[in-house]
């Protein structure tokens, strides 16, 4: 029994050790073993020039542009949209019932005040005229032989041939015919008057919109909208500015209007005018005031209803130091800029007092000092700094340039 498990026992590691002795005899322990510090000493050889390659780029300057800090004087603006609106638009409307006999004016025209726009149908009115003035001849006569019988009675209570009474009566007549001459008179000023409704003058200057009548067309009093004038010289632009800028606006009234520049969308230049009203109720639904400007439109450049850009001085900062506004990063600790310092980067803290566009008023910084602008972004305190010039904001690639 004993000699049957120590068998059993041992056969397997005689297989086992007859294994081993089979696979040395082939060769291909000693290949494996060789190999292995082949394998680990090519990791160091592949992850050494990475590491030094992450170290120099860590560790080395900071490409930047610069802008010098400059010290002047620095305006404040007020600035907001604006619609421009007509010092008056007039619908020409008729003032009695009559017909169209001819349009004198076309679309669009630039008219002056008193011209002839168009005209009515007359004859109505050409003939109460007419009656009238006879009426009034025919009381003048009237008039007349009454005043000569006043005359005759006069002369004969003289010679004592009337009485007292026939001369009242003679009186009588004629302060009655004084009378009706004046009625006359009045009747025949309000039938001229009418008459003038028959030719329709503009009450102003100004340009002409569509003409909404033609030769023929029946209008009624005071209801038929002939046309519309529109002055456009001078013009005013109406603008909102915020509770806080209320008093601003006051002052620059007071000092003789402030100066207002406009200018549209799609245009370089400004237009500049005088301000010259400022509401007196805060709107509390918007916290606004309204504010409106006047401009020479001589040239018919602003349009009524167009938007425009406004703009005026409300304050100059005297001697403010002055630097571009990509030049100011906004941190959890406030504005800061920085600053290149004999070739390191060095973090200023800043107030910011004004922004006007791209430029920028602070305080923390002085004239002279050089800040930074393109590569802020990748700035530490005490990085070294290389300065280049300023790129092109707009350049296309050269064609001969690789494809990333």
């Amino acid at each position: 029994m004993n000699i049957c498990l120590r068998i059993c026992v041992l056969a397997p590691v005689a297989a086992l050790s007859a294994l081993l002795v089979a696979c040395g005899g082939k060769g291909e322990g000693p290949a494996t073993a060789a190999s292995a510090p082949a394998a680990a000493a090519a990791v160091p050889a592949v992850s050494a020039p990475q590491g030094t390659a992450s170290g120099s780029r860590g560790g080395g300057p900071v490409s930047v542009t610069t802008a010098v800090a400059k010290q002047r004087d620095f305006d404040v603006l007020l600035e907001s949209i604006g619609s421009v609106t007509p010092l008056a638009s007039v619908d020409v409307k008729p003032q009695i019932n009559s017909v169209v006999t001819s349009v004198r004016v076309q679309e669009g025209q630039f008219v002056r005040a008193g011209q002839v726009l168009l005209t009515l149908d007359a004859r109505p009115d050409e003939t109460n005229v007419a009656k009238l003035r006879a009426q009034l001849a025919r009381d003048e006569a009237l008039l007349a032989d009454a005043q000569r019988q006043l005359a005759r009675a006069r002369d004969l209570l003289a010679k004592n041939f009337v009485s007292q009474g026939g001369v009242d009566t003679s009186q009588t007549q004629v302060e009655a015919q004084l009378a009706a001459v004046a009625a006359d008179r009045a009747a025949l000023d309000a039938a001229l008057v009418s008459l003038s409704y028959t030719t329709v003058k503009a009450p102003g200057a100004g340009r002409l919109g569509a003409v909404n009548v033609y030769p023929g067309t029946s209008v009624q009093a005071n209801q038929t909208t002939l046309l519309t004038i529109t002055q456009l010289d001078p013009i005013n632009v109406s603008f909102n500015l915020p509770q806080r800028n209320l008093g601003v606006a006051l002052q620059g009234l007071k000092s003789g209007g402030a100066s207002v520049q406009a200018r549209l969308p799609d245009d370089k230049t400004a237009v500049s005018g005088k301000l010259l009203f400022v509401d007196n109720t805060v709107d509390a639904a918007t916290g606004t005031v309204k504010v409106r400007a006047r401009f020479a439109n001589r040239d018919a450049k602003l349009w009524p209803g167009a938007f425009v850009k406004v703009s005026f001085v409300a304050d100059t900062l005297k001697g403010a130091v002055v630097i571009p506004t990509s030049a100011v990063i906004q941190s959890t600790r406030g504005a800061i800029v920085y600053l290149a310092d004999q070739g390191k980067a060095v973090l200023k803290p800043v107030t910011v007092l004004a922004t006007q566009g791209e430029e920028v008023a602070v305080t923390g910084v002085a004239a002279g000092d050089k800040v930074v602008l393109e590569g802020r972004q990748n700035l530490r305190p005490d990085v070294a700094l290389v300065e280049r010039a300023p790129q092109a904001k707009a350049g296309a690639r050269p064609a001969s340039a690789p494809a990333s």
